[in-house]
């Protein structure tokens, strides 16, 4: 065992055994122990007194787009991981599509991982796609080592990100259920999608019309069911409605092998508060009405629904347009998701215990990151240290995403990062960063 290098201290540190106060010991780079409050600090080791500062293990965020390479000017990993890391953020797994090439075979993930590799202040994994031509390239992706699979079941947004249909979903996912991997889907039905209004304009009524809750509640029984037959493990993607609920309930207790996501912005936005014209809210499924948030408030509380993402999708501000049919479907969250979320959770009666088992505990286990997602010895030394009861207002200009283009301007939010550690290195501490000391992570350690 190497020696102790580092003891962070701290009246409220999160363990899976709940709050306490303690020091965690560190030693080349993963935590060592978590001993009592006041335990001697080992000869050589530095020690950081948090005062009442709580210190949580950094977050895992496994629903990230960072578009880098091919479309860098929405944002790259080197403005990315900044976010991520003045969120309190440690690792983020990063999404097939919106990058070109998307990263749909092993030679496309080769490029991608060239361009993080000397970018990435935090840790960064990599989903794989599955498209309609591509089956051949899923056993070889998985054993490149990227974490599982996403498609769609209606269209992407990108023409080189094609959906599957249902024979093409059984195809996959029966392939990708051979090798053990996991399916992870973007569940709208494109039929329900295609009779729903065709409506356009700044009106968010009229968008969210567009969109209607049927088409999850579709799509999602369809998934339920071929992942049933065929025995696969499935994760279906920022889960908006609450409609979908019972569904997933019953899936679960009867054995179907399913996970389910759902987003800061439908849990802390309300389709009510969203202005005409302010396509800065639009996403694919869209936030929905204060009652249906309610319910997804419930299903998080007796675990329908597993854990909390952020579903970043930036574009540039021009593409921002007030049209909501024809503006960037998405919403930039990474710096801000532990805030809006811990804002909204403490008024619900939440604790940060919960805020952690949703965004760090339950999101390392969804990809088998064993090594992430609490502070208990063995576990990588990734801390977020966050002043909960601070208050500030959010400023588009303090933002480290590349396009400073937010839902949450102008609100007052819970909870300050105060400084963010990735395997006992500080790499972020109110506002300065270091140099780029993420890794590469592989589902299997290569």
């Amino acid at each position: 065992m190497s020696e102790v290098e580092l003891v962070l201290r701290s009246t409220r540190v999160i363990t899976p055994e709940g709050t306490r106060a303690a020091s965690v010991t560190v030693a080349d780079g993963r935590i060592v122990d978590v001993l009592g409050h006041d335990a001697p600090v080992p000869d050589g080791a530095t020690l950081e007194d948090l005062g009442d500062h709580v210190l949580l293990p950094g977050l895992v965020d496994t629903h990230v787009h960072v578009n880098d390479p091919g479309r860098s000017d929405w944002e790259g990993f080197w403005t990315a991981t900044r976010a991520a890391a003045a969120g309190g953020i440690t690792t983020l797994v990063d999404m097939p599509l919106n990058s070109l090439p998307p990263t749909t075979t092993v030679e496309h993930l080769r490029i991608k991982q060239e361009v993080a590799a000397a970018k990435a202040h935090i840790d960064i994994g990599f989903w794989g796609g599955a498209l309609p031509d591509n089956v051949k390239d899923l056993a070889p992706l998985h054993e490149a080592g990227v974490y599982g699979f996403k498609c769609f079941l209606s269209p992407s947004g990108v023409d080189e990100f094609p959906e599957l249909d249902q024979e093409q979903l059984a195809t996959s996912m029966a392939e990708i259920a051979g090798f053990g991997g996991l399916l992870i889907v973007h569940a709208e039905d494109p039929h329900e999608l295609d009779s729903a209004p065709h409506l356009s304009g700044p009106k968010y009524a009229d968008y969210l019309q567009t969109r209607p809750r049927v088409s999850e509640n579709a799509a999602i029984e369809g998934l339920i069911a071929t992942a049933k037959r065929i025995g696969a493990r499935v994760h279906v993607l920022h889960l908006s409605s609450s409609e979908a609920l019972p569904l997933i309930a019953t899936a679960k207790r009867e054995g179907v092998r399913l996970t389910v996501e759902t987003c800061p912005h439908y849990l802390t936005l309300t389709a009510e508060e969203v202005p005409d014209g302010a396509s800065e809210f639009k996403c694919c499924p869209p936030i929905r009405e204060g009652a249906n948030q309610d319910e997804l408030w419930q299903a998080l509380a007796d675990g329908t629904v597993d854990c909390i993402v952020t579903d970043h999708s930036p574009s540039t501000a021009d593409l921002k347009t007030d049209d909501f049919a024809t503006a960037w479907g998405g919403i930039s969250g990474l710096q801000l998701s532990l805030p809006a979320v811990w804002t909204e959770a403490r008024k619900r009666g939440h604790g940060l215990e919960d805020v952690v088992r949703w965004m760090s505990e339950r999101t390392a286990a969804l990809v088998g990151l064993d090594t992430k997602g609490a502070i208990a010895p063995g576990r990588d030394a990734d801390f977020a240290v966050l002043a909960p009861d601070e208050t500030f207002t959010v400023d588009p200009a303090e933002l480290q995403h590349r396009n400073r283009v937010t839902a949450y301007a102008g609100k007052t939010l819970h909870g300050v990062v105060k400084s963010t550690w990735l395997r006992g290195r500080r790499v972020h501490h109110q506002g300065d960063f270091t140099e780029p000391a993420g890794r590469l992570l592989s589902r299997n350690g290569s």
